[in-house]
């Protein structure tokens, strides 16, 4: 029986213009974004409003049709800026198809795919622009037209600000062609690249349906209200954070930017940001801090008993969380009420101690090749572990599950990509009677919730047979106080496999707790610490060779670890 995601209302869109659209007629004056300008010293803030980002998509569209790019291919490239999204959300919604492209990505990656998504413009940052001569020269790349983000004089190269200037002129001029084009929601509308954690990238095609109807499926299981503050935090080339910032967009809140990694708790402070969609290991980090803080000033029985206290009243409908915790929460900005955390598992005591303080935590799962959500806990639907249960539109099985219950995941709805773009063996590979085989492992417990047990390429198989998920073993390991990120893998010993861990671990709280502790010295206390987890396991899932490092391992722009490259560097 399905249990159905659906606890608010939500207005059924079926094209991203029509988002945006609705949007700007509900909420003209709110603010869609603020924009923060440095000059020297000083700081300014430019807000801008959606009656104004509506007007600046219509200038923008109607300037890049002028150019000859009505439905043609345009790459976009920098980090999560304003101009990043006007281009997005401009290309969308009655230009052509959009290719964000990783901003990670090295030169020749680029480059490769600029030509295997046959691009015929790219809208890219300065920062990028010793790439882009590179490009211009490339035989193979097919790009005519070259647009900059910001305001520089480099011959052949258009700017945005030139652009919405014309598209203005154009429009005052009664050029309706941009205005009065027609979407096809049923098309092709994004070519997105996979950051593949094992194998080369394939190139998801989406179309405007598919993405509009995972917005419509958010917006019936979470509540965003008009004058939220969100920080867009995840990249825009992600599905996870294109997809997130347009929920954002269709409920009129207002969305910021983060300077920076280091700088994510000045800026929660900095914007009173009330929802962060961000990936676990930020989260995992954040947490661990606030910890090691409480410790620090001895009040770690006072928070026990304050959490003891608050789940006891929640039973009755009285919540005083957000009084209790309230140093906490103002350490994290004062008003964040609301985190959704994806990409990858969390670890369930984060999620747990962040609900704790009184700050709504929910986790969701998706891929890139679903646009991205699939499942998601939501305000009634919590099960630490879980990734909750499937949004409106989708349905979730089992497939071939074993007697743990445990099989793929497979998912089907009308937010399932159209294919891998010139690939049809891969795209015969995981769609099958229009069902999506994700490649995880999982399980759907017996009040409809899913849970994730790992990836069916990262299985561990040993020579007596047995299956071993790594993820699970790396759970164990993550709560461990001094672990940044770990990575459990089969070491190849003789004809079998040495079940192994590398232990990323934090330098800070490690000096911080241990300021004389020797190399040699911390790595017998981090594997005296792994032979007590193997002690709660069965012998086969025994961790016997331990890896102890400070450095990051290699990962994708979500944060996850490439676990094929770190293999392969091991």
């Amino acid at each position: 029986m399905k249990i159905y995601n659906k606890i608010y209302e939500s207005v059924k869109f079926k094209n991203i213009r029509e988002i945006i659209n609705n949007s700007a007629k509900l909420y003209p004056n709110n603010k869609a974004f603020i924009i923060k300008e440095k000059e020297g010293k000083n700081i300014k803030y430019k807000d801008i409003t959606y009656k104004e980002f509506k007007e600046q998509i219509n200038y923008l569209g109607t300037a890049l049709i002028d150019l000859d790019l009505k439905n043609k291919r345009i790459a976009i490239i920098g980090k999560n800026r304003y101009e990043w999204a006007l281009t997005y959300f401009s290309v969308l919604s009655g230009v052509g198809i959009t290719v964000p492209l990783d901003k990670g990505l090295k030169e020749e990656e680029i480059i490769s795919c600029l030509v295997r998504s046959k691009a015929d413009c790219i809208v890219f940052e300065e920062e990028y622009l010793d790439i882009i001569k590179k490009a211009k020269e490339d035989k193979n790349v097919k790009v005519k037209e070259y647009i900059c983000m910001d305001n520089i004089e480099e011959k052949g190269i258009s700017k945005i600000n030139d652009l919405l200037q014309k598209g203005k002129q154009l429009l005052e001029e009664g050029n309706k062609e941009y205005i009065n084009a027609k979407i096809d929601e049923e098309k092709m509308s994004s070519i997105i690249f996979t950051s593949g954690t094992t194998s080369e990238s394939k190139a998801v095609m989406l179309s405007q349906k598919n993405i509009a109807i995972n917005v419509t499926d958010l917006n019936y299981a979470e509540k965003i209200y008009s004058n939220d503050v969100n920080m867009a935090f995840l990249p825009f080339h992600h599905t996870f954070g294109s997809t997130g910032l347009l929920f954002i967009l269709s409920n009129g809140a207002t969305n910021v930017f983060c300077d920076g990694l280091r700088h994510v708790q000045n800026n929660l402070k900095e914007y009173k940001v009330t929802v962060f969609i961000c990936v676990p290991l930020l989260l995992e980090t954040m947490y661990k801090k606030i910890i090691s803080q409480v410790e620090k000033q001895g009040k770690t029985k006072l928070i026990k008993f304050g959490i003891k206290i608050s789940r006891f009243l929640l039973k009755f409908g009285i919540d005083i969380r957000r009084k209790v915790f309230k140093e906490i929460i103002d350490n994290l900005g004062g008003s964040l009420r609301f985190i959704v955390s994806g990409a990858s598992a969390i670890d369930k005591n984060v999620a747990e101690g962040f609900n704790d303080f009184g700050i709504l935590t929910v986790q969701g799962y998706g891929l890139t090749e679903t646009s991205p959500v699939l499942t998601a806990e939501n305000i009634k639907t919590i099960k630490y572990g879980s990734v909750g249960i499937p949004l409106l539109d989708v349905d979730i099985k089992i497939d071939n599950p074993n007697e743990e219950g445990i099989g793929e995941i497979i998912a089907k709805g009308p937010n399932v990509m159209l294919g891998y773009y010139e690939n049809e063996e891969a795209t015969k590979e995981v769609l099958k009677d229009g069902w999506f085989h994700t490649g995880d492992l999982g399980y759907i417990d017996k009040d409809g919730m899913l849970f994730i047990t790992g990836r069916k390429k990262n299985v561990i198989v040993l020579k007596n047979g047995k299956n071993i998920f790594p993820e699970e073993l790396e759970s164990l390991i993550t709560e461990l106080p001094y672990v940044e990120e770990n990575m459990v893998f089969g070491k190849p010993k003789d004809d079998d496999l040495l079940l192994s861990v590398k232990v990323v671990y934090n330098e800070d709280y490690v000096k911080d707790k241990y300021p004389n502790i020797s190399e040699e010295d911390l790595k017998t206390m981090i594997w005296n610490d792994i032979k007590e987890i193997n002690k709660k396991l069965p012998n086969y899932k025994h961790i016997k060779n331990l890896i102890v490092t400070n450095e990051p391992m290699i990962k994708t722009t979500t944060a996850k670890i490439k676990r094929f490259e770190e293999e392969k560097r091991l």
